[in-house]
């Protein structure tokens, strides 16, 4: 039996961030969103840590121009929130920058909260 597909939704800027990307780029990363949709995990998607458990992942993608990031939760059911989308400037090896995960932890709190809202719009 074939599990229905999560739905994908974006918080705050990260759609249109993500559209700022590189065409080859966004495209790999929108089929690793696909792994995500389907219940599964790409192989450029890895657990970010530091985020308190394994429902935040951080795709990873390189090119040319530089190291892009897009991270996502699937800790609500159903659907995919997307939380982050940006390009990796940091020189000081793979860590994400400290800025970016606070930022994260902003976005989570609004994806809860989104989520929460449209629950109560199914009753």
């Amino acid at each position: 039996m074939k599990l229905p597909i999560k739905k994908v939704v974006w918080v705050s800027s990260s759609y249109k961030d993500f559209m700022e990307f590189p065409l080859l780029v966004r495209s790999a990363v929108g089929y690793a969103l696909y792994y995500a949709q389907q219940g599964t995990r790409h192989e450029h998607a890895k657990v970010l840590s530091g985020m308190g458990g394994a429902g935040v992942v951080e795709i990873r993608e390189n090119a040319p121009g530089g190291a892009y990031r897009v991270i996502y939760t699937v800790e609500m059911e159903e659907i995919v929130f997307v939380l982050h989308s940006f390009q990796k400037k940091s020189k000081s090896g793979r860590a994400t920058p400290k800025q970016e995960l606070e930022l994260l932890k902003v976005r989570i709190k609004e994806a809860k909260i989104l989520y929460k809202k449209m629950q109560q719009g199914k009753k």
